[in-house]
This record gives C-alpha cells, sequence and structure tokens, in this order.
C-alpha cells in the first residue's frame, strides 16, 4: 500500500506515546508530538516535501527516522520501543480516562503491564493511592476497563468488513474453490453483525476444508467436515466464521439462503409453497414430481418465481417480493455505477492525507465527471481547518486544475461548522464565493434537542447550505450521536431545498438505510459522498450505495449520479429562491 502523510504522523505518534510510557523526558517526547504536529498543518502532500529538516521543529534526528521509514517501510525506532515497553500497555491507552502520562506512572510506580494486573491494581487500591488519581476516578477506570472485555453480541460491520476483505483474498488463493461469496448479514449490509458466513462452491471439499484452516488468526477450530468448517478468528474481537461447502449447482439457492433474511426466506417458501414447490438450501423441489430444479445463478432463482433479482440489501421481508414482482422498483434502483462524483473529502489543507491534485487523480482514474473538495472551515482547529484566506487560495488552485482537466470538474467547497450557539463558520458574503458549500455538527454533542435541532435548522435555512453532513453525527457501535428530531430534519431539509448525505464510511453509515427512506420519501435530495480523507477511503463509496439500496433509494435522488451541470443548477436555485 502507498505510503502517505498520515503514516508518517501516525509514526510520530506512535513513537511520541511509547516514549512517554517509557518515561522519557518531556523534551524528547514533546520533539516527535511538535512535528507530527506540523506535518499535519503542513499543506503539501508525502511526495511534495523533499526536506523534513524545513518544516518547523523537525531536526535531523526526527528527519532521519523518517526518511528510513519511508525508504524501508518500517523504522528501527519504533520497532526498539516496542521491544522496550510492554505490548499489554499498548491497548490500555483505549480505556477511557487513561491518557499516556497516567498509564506512563501506572507502569512506572505499580507495574501496570496489561489489562489483568491493571484490574489487580484497581481491584487491591493500590492506584486510587497514587496522587492524581482518587478513588472515583479508579472506579470509574474499572468500570471502563472491564466493559471494554466484553464483546459486543453484534459488531459493527465497520470492524467485520476488512476481515471479510483478507478472508476473500485467502478464498481466492485456493484453486479447487469455484466460486465462493459472503453471506448473511453482512451481505445485506446490516450495521451489525454477529458472525460471518461463506459460501463455497467446490468438487473438493477435503483439500478446500483443509486449505481454510491455513486463515491467519485462527484461534479454535469448531468443526471440520465435508459441507462445513467452522472456526473463529482471533481479531479485535473473537469473530465466528462458517464456511459452507456445496456443489456447483447446489451453489445459487444455498447462497439465497444463507443470505437471508429469515422472514424474507419464510416468504419465498410460502411463494414456493404456492405453487407446489419447496424450497431448500439445495435446491426448488416440485412437490408432485419429487424433481429437484437447480440454478445457475439467483437472477435464475428469482425468474423461476417470475421475480426480478431482488439484491441483498432488500431481503428483509419489507415489500420487496411484491415489489419485484411488479417489476417497477429494479429499473430504477442505484446502482455503484450510477454514481458520477464524490462531493465530499478531505486535502493536506486541512486534515487529509493526500493533496489536493492527487485526490483529483484518483477521482479521474475512478471515471469521476467531478468532485467537490470540502476540507474543514476555521472552527475546527484539531484539524487544520481553514479561514477565509485560506479557502481563497485554495479556490485558485482549483481553478488552475479546472483548465487543465477536460474531463474532471472540481468544485470549490468546505465543510462548514455549525458552531455551538448556532451560528455558522462563515458570513453570507463569504459563502457566497464557494461553489458547494457542507454544512455540519462537529462539537457540543450533548446539548439538547432543541439546540441541536436549532443549529441544523439554522444551516438549512441558509441559502448558501447546500447540504447536510452526517447529519445524525452517530459512530455506529461507538457513540449514538446527538439528540436530533430526525422527522423534523426531513421535514426542514424538504422545505428548504437541502440535501442530505449518507456518509459512506462504514463506522458512520450516516443518515442509515431507514431514514434515507423516509428522507426520499418526503422529496429530499440526498448524497452519498465518501467523507475521504485519502485515497483508500474513496473506495467506501460501494458501501454507501449499498446503504441506499437498503434504504429503496432511486437513482434520480440522489444528487451525485446527476450531470454537474445540474448539481450547480441546484445550488444556485437555492440561493435564488431564499433570497
Amino acid at each position: 500500500m502507498e505510503m502517505n502523510k498520515k503514516d508518517i504522523i501516525r509514526l510520530l505518534e506512535q513513537i511520541a506515546v511509547l516514549l512517554e510510557l517509557k518515561g522519557e523526558n518531556s523534551f524528547k517526547i514533546a520533539a516527535y508530538s511538535r512535528a507530527a504536529q506540523n506535518i499535519e498543518r503542513d499543506s503539501r502532500a508525502l511526495s511534495e516535501i523533499d526536506d523534513f529538516t524545513k518544516i518547523k521543529g523537525i531536526g535531523k534526528g526526527t528527519s532521519s527516522v523518517i526518511m528510513q521509514y519511508i525508504h524501508d517501510g518500517k523504522s528501527e525506532a519504533l520497532e526498539e520501543l516496542k521491544k522496550q515497553v510492554p505490548a499489554g500497555l499498548i491497548p490500555l491507552l483505549q480505556v477511557p480516562g487513561l491518557g499516556g502520562k497516567k498509564l506512563s506512572r501506572l507502569y512506572q510506580e505499580l507495574n501496570v503491564t496489561d489489562a489483568e494486573s491493571l484490574r489487580e491494581a484497581l481491584v487491591s487500591k493500590e492506584v486510587e493511592a497514587l496522587p492524581g488519581f482518587g478513588k472515583k476516578s479508579a472506579e470509574k477506570l474499572l468500570a471502563s476497563l472491564q466493559e471494554m472485555g466484553k464483546r459486543p453480541e453484534r459488531l459493527p460491520i465497520a470492524v467485520v468488513l476488512p476481515i471479510v476483505e483478507k478472508l476473500n483474498q485467502h478464498l481466492e488463493t485456493i484453486p479447487e474453490i469455484r466460486a465462493f461469496s459472503i453471506a448473511g448479514s453482512v451481505r445485506r449490509m446490516r450495521e451489525t453483525v454477529k458472525d460471518i458466513d461463506f459460501i463455497i462452491a467446490t468438487e473438493q471439499p477435503d483439500i478446500v476444508g483443509n486449505k481454510l484452516l491455513d486463515i491467519e488468526n485462527v484461534k479454535e477450530v469448531i468443526a471440520k467436515g465435508q459441507t462445513k468448517v467452522s472456526v473463529i478468528l482471533a481479531e479485535q474481537y473473537d469473530i465466528n466464521v462458517d464456511f459452507r461447502m456445496v456443489k456447483e449447482n447446489e451453489f445459487a439457492t444455498t447462497l439465497h439462503h444463507f443470505t437471508g433474511s429469515s422472514e424474507h426466506n419464510v416468504h419465498m417458501r410460502q411463494l414456493a409453497k404456492s405453487h407446489d414447490e419447496k424450497i431448500s438450501e439445495y435446491g426448488v423441489e416440485n412437490v408432485a414430481s419429487q424433481e429437484i430444479l437447480q440454478f445457475t445463478d439467483e437472477e435464475q432463482f428469482y425468474a423461476h418465481f417470475n421475480l426480478r433479482y431482488i439484491p441483498p440489501e432488500l431481503r428483509e421481508d419489507s415489500g420487496e417480493i411484491e415489489a419485484f414482482a411488479e417489476r417497477k422498483i429494479a429499473e430504477g434502483l442505484l446502482h455503484l455505477s450510477h454514481i458520477k462524483g464524490d462531493l465530499h473529502m478531505h486535502t493536506t489543507w486541512s486534515d487529509g492525507a493526500q493533496s489536493l491534485e492527487e485526490m483529483a487523480e484518483a477521482a479521474r482514474r475512478k471515471g469521476y465527471e467531478y468532485i467537490a473538495i470540502t476540507d474543514h472551515s476555521k472552527f475546527l482547529r484539531v484539524a487544520n481547518g481553514l479561514d477565509e484566506t485560506r479557502l481563497r487560495k485554495q479556490k485558485e488552485e482549483i481553478n488552475r486544475l479546472n483548465e487543465r482537466y477536460a474531463d474532471l470538474h472540481i468544485f470549490s467547497g468546505v465543510e462548514m461548522d455549525i458552531l455551538p450557539d448556532g451560528s455558522l463558520d462563515f458570513s453570507d458574503k463569504f459563502l457566497r464565493e464557494m461553489d458547494f458549500v457542507i454544512a455540519a455538527i462537529h462539537s457540543s454533542f450533548s446539548q439538547s434537542q432543541e439546540q441541536i435541532m436549532t443549529r441544523l435548522k439554522n444551516a438549512m435555512n441558509n441559502p448558501y447550505v447546500s447540504l447536510i453532513a452526517h447529519p445524525t453525527g452517530r459512530l455506529i457501535g461507538k457513540r449514538d450521536g446527538y439528540a436530533i428530531d430526525m422527522e423534523e430534519l426531513i421535514a426542514t431539509a424538504a422545505e428548504t431545498n437541502t440535501a442530505l448525505e449518507i456518509n459512506a464510511n462504514p463506522n458512520r453509515l450516516d443518515l442509515s438505510a431507514a431514514w434515507a427512506k423516509k428522507a426520499q420519501e418526503k422529496g429530499v435530495v440526498l448524497s452519498i459522498d465518501t467523507d475521504a480523507h485519502n485515497y483508500s477511503m474513496l473506495e467506501d463509496m460501494k458501501y454507501g450505495v449499498a446503504t441506499a439500496r437498503k434504504g429503496w433509494i432511486s437513482k434520480n435522488t440522489v444528487m451525485n449520479t446527476w450531470t454537474a451541470e445540474k448539481i450547480k443548477s441546484f445550488c444556485n436555485h437555492k440561493r435564488m429562491i431564499e433570497k
């Protein structure tokens, strides 16, 4: 994978943390922390920095650490520190209320080296006896530690997707596999997942079964037979993976069966029964003749019941069988191929890893017709947010690129903060200069619903705000988001002709499929965007599209299936009617 500026920042931050845990002097720790911060503030991409010592706060020593990492792909300084600091300390940095300084003291003074030794120190009351901790602090740490040790019943899909990708890569290396597919709730794009299911077509289950056990991080083999291999993988959390092996002519019906949902399957079985047939994972049996029909793919399976192919995301028994029998919804349903651009992304001007030009080139490689560059606004200092002067300079660079490209249009945009008091980060006079304005909440999440709604409504009523980004602020499995009246949000979006975003980052998927569906019903325009901070995040678009499909979203509802001219008209129309 190509290295970017974020990788260098992460390296320096890791070194700073390890130095802190080790108990090194504060000047040495600060030197690495400052170096990371100053590289973050530098608007150049990694490929554009020829001499790190020219960046304020970076000397020859730090520069040599960076250059060795770039050249070798690994850092001797980091590896040496990892040997000197117990590996069990690093995960403890995720315990709420336990930063590097406090953890360093626990390590140095109480010999805390991992979760178990921390728990013992807390239970024995050694921690609360240390100056700067106290009884309440220790009780909170113990509660947080116990909570962190629990595996949620269902895991956020963002945790599971990288595991699925690794499994895909492994399965592709096994020549005896004729076909394979993810199934279950992952294939249906549920927001949370209990376990992982794969369906494999093979005529050599013994060989395939043995090779499945070579998968990285297998902690336990639960079952191994001719039709099923079941293992537990030791990842961030232990997770069960079932591999079901079938003959190639059984693959389509088995895949349908194990994709579910169970309610969808029940409905399909009832439909089959009305035709005097039975559906099983092996095929469709004619009750009278006992003949079993098998299919080359799921399209053929559904066609047997006079249905258009029902995408996995929709298989929740929420009316999809009736709708696809009428054959109306299929034509208009959004598909990834309909997406013509991405209207929310970040560059090195704020907290992105790639330069403006690099992101534009990546968009061209994807065949996009347009993008919007929407770096953070000045309120978000932690993200190196841009003020009016810097945004105007960035717009000059965008104009130069627009003159160069015949195949890509770049909208000059901004992701503007909606401030805690309800005002916006820029004046209307300045916003008039921007092509595309996103408004978003990044602060004061604990405000009342009334305060949150006032902030959002103020933004939507602004004539220059075209889109509300990640409208609820949630992080799946980590943060519920702020208090919000979704019905009122959707109604105001419809009234003010403001688009709402489906943020494609799998940690967010915000709006959810259910709320996106309600928004569409009310005539609200949607935009599916990656909020990309680097190249790889541009690939998250497929998750946003899958979420939209789960919400039955049609192509015409989604702004970034339109032409660039139509997007301009949408933004200009709001500016004119709101004046």
